[in-house]
């Protein structure tokens, strides 16, 4: 152990035992304090890393700082991996032991009404930057607790900035924006980190002003301006209540008066309320779902949607999909680089490529 080490572990056991408030700004101030009289001559961010240290997520703070990085990843070793433009490298940071690890996560989730032990060994969260963790811990990850964040980047700021950045070009983005004016029904399909929340984005920022969207999501990420409402999804708290579900605010959502209404992704029952909701009258409506083609994204739609029929026959619950859907945007992410690789339009039960990269 070195001396910055050592002094560091000196100081955060110093404030641990005393009436320090575990918030940052606090932390520093005490230790700077406590460096003048103890350690002056102590190594200039010393202060910093004891608060990264005691507050949020200990040694990953310098990383959520960092915009460049997309996902951070904490193995069950204790390794940390983050990825940075695509590429997925190891990161000279290391948590010392699984306590140190669940610690960490248990300073993020506890204010949240969340939990994480052997009853409960899983747990989703949203972080106060918008970025989303997720942990997981003994019994159910074998090795050790693994947790997983994906960052929340700052939003491409419109379509024309899609096509500078190389993703998309002019004709697709002239598609997509007439599409949003014609108020089309919109699905963005695509892999993990293929870019679909950003889309959504900038597909939401070309709703007319004079229009009210109302926005759902589990971690909520659409920033578009306008008349806008956005309601968040919630887990169950430490005693297994206050669930908010997808499902329940869709159902919400349309007693809430919207022109369109937007979920961040359809993921289980809530497709077919969203379905329904299209074909009542909400036309203009987007969303995203996890597919590698439009044709997947299609089966996988109508799979979700048969998990909530509630006795519908399937055939019904088929017919409301392919008329409800207007387009299908399809993502690829390949090598870091996320870009629009087809725009599909849904007629007469077919799927009609109307542009491809």
């Amino acid at each position: 152990m070195g001396p910055a080490v050592a002094v560091i572990d000196r100081l955060v056991e110093r404030v641990l035992h005393g009436d320090v408030p575990l918030e940052r700004v606090a932390v520093e101030r005490a230790v700077g304090t406590l460096l003048a009289d103890e350690a002056p001559l102590a190594a200039p961010g010393v202060a910093v890393a004891v608060a990264d240290a005691l507050v949020g997520l200990g040694p990953l703070e310098p990383l959520l700082a960092d915009t460049s990085i997309s996902d951070i990843l904490v193995n069950a070793d204790g390794s940390v991996w983050i990825e940075r433009r695509g590429s997925l490298d190891a990161c000279p940071i290391r948590f010392v032991g699984a306590g140190q690890v669940i610690a960490a996560v248990e300073r993020v989730i506890a204010p949240l009404g969340l939990r994480l032990d052997r009853a409960s060994p899983a747990v989703d969260a949203r972080l106060p930057d918008g970025s989303r963790l997720h942990a997981i811990i003994p019994p159910a990850s074998v090795d050790g607790p693994v947790v997983a964040i994906r960052r929340f980047t700052a939003a491409v700021p419109d379509l024309d900035a899609l096509v500078a950045a190389g993703s998309t070009d002019e004709e697709a983005a002239r598609l997509l924006r007439t599409a949003v004016q014609e108020r089309r029904n919109l699905l963005v399909s695509g892999g993990t980190g293929s870019g679909k929340t950003t889309l959504l984005n900038i597909l939401a920022g070309e709703v007319p002003n004079g229009e009210r969207v109302v926005v759902i999501e589990d971690s909520a990420e659409i920033q578009a301006a306008g008349h806008m409402v956005r309601l968040e999804a919630r887990p169950p708290n430490a005693e297994g209540a206050g669930e908010i579900t997808l499902r329940t605010l869709v159902r919400h959502a349309l007693r809430l008066r919207p022109d369109r209404i937007i979920i961040g992704e359809v993921r289980g029952a809530e497709a077919l309320d969203m379905i329904q909701a299209i074909n009542t009258g909400h036309a203009g409506s987007m969303s995203t779902v996890h597919a590698n083609g439009p044709d997947e994204a299609m089966w996988r739609l109508e799979t979700l949607a048969m998990s909530g029929r509630g006795g519908l026959a399937a055939e019904t619950i088929r017919r409301q999909l392919w008329g409800a859907l207007d387009i299908i945007v399809q993502l690829e992410r390949s090598q870091g680089h996320r870009r629009i690789v087809s725009i599909s339009e849904v007629a007469d039960g077919a799927l009609l490529v109307r542009w491809t990269s």
